[in-house]
């Protein structure tokens, strides 16, 4: 039986400043549920309408359709709502090729990217403290499992690019064509907020810029969205970076 202050707990947890108090995000579903069960991240609790989850003992609660309903975020809940954890982030390998997200507003694309990242094997994404919280319920349902996969880490990007080091680029519409850019295996990929774009403080501080050209010379058509263009930069980068 769950009881009035765990269904409190639990609906708290759909605001960030509650999940970074507790240190705790909700996930829903039976395929992300089981996916993160089985990662290396810390099952809290799971509530379920379904008895499949007996075996975790303690950390298990059966509960009611109508329960399911208070601490779902979903309009139609999947008989499951698990709360996981938040991992600390490891370490950044600044030697492999790493996803930058600059104000990324919007959760479902960030959620979208983290799984892309999974699916090119960038084990880095770094967010500057602007874009949304990757533990967003709505974030983490569109990124699937890969949310235990990907080292995700918020930095203040004004003090992680002073360091020229760093083989930084930016997706910009005003950059060198994508494939005529020389990828390094170290390269980090700066992509912008979906309507502003990277800010200008951050593209002032990073010398190279890439762009995907458009083969289409009307202007009207809208730009790519930035999971998109995620996806088209994260394939060329794999294509063209092998050995170099």
């Amino acid at each position: 039986m769950i009881t009035k202050n765990e269904i409190k707990f639990v609906r708290s947890l759909k605001i960030k400043k509650n999940r970074i108090k507790s240190d705790q995000f909700i996930v829903e579903g039976e395929k992300i549920v089981d996916e993160l069960i089985d990662s290396s991240l810390e099952l809290v609790k799971v509530y379920s309408t379904s008895s499949k989850y007996e075996s975790l003992d303690k950390l298990y609660t059966k509960i009611s359709k109508t329960n399911l309903l208070q601490i779902s975020n979903l309009k139609t809940p999947n008989k499951v709502v698990g709360i996981f954890r938040i991992p600390k982030p490891n370490k950044i390998d600044f030697t492999s090729q790493i996803v930058a997200l600059d104000n990324i507003s919007d959760p479902g694309n960030l959620g979208t990217i983290i799984r892309l990242c999974d699916w090119f094997g960038i084990g880095d994404l770094i967010c500057n403290t602007e874009t949304v919280d990757c533990y967003n319920s709505k974030v983490v349902q569109a990124s699937m499992g890969s949310i235990s996969r990907v080292n995700i880490t918020y930095l203040d990007f004004k003090d992680l690019f002073s360091d020229k080091k760093l083989n930084a680029v930016a997706a910009d519409l005003d950059g060198h064509p994508l494939n005529e850019f020389k990828f390094q295996k170290n390269q980090i990929v700066i992509f912008g907020n979906e309507s502003m774009g990277i800010s200008d403080e951050i593209k002032s501080m990073v010398k190279d810029r890439v762009t995907i050209p458009r083969y289409n010379s009307n202007l009207d058509v809208e730009s790519i969205n930035v999971a998109n263009s995620v996806a088209i930069v994260l394939a060329e980068l794999k294509n063209r970076s092998t050995g170099r």
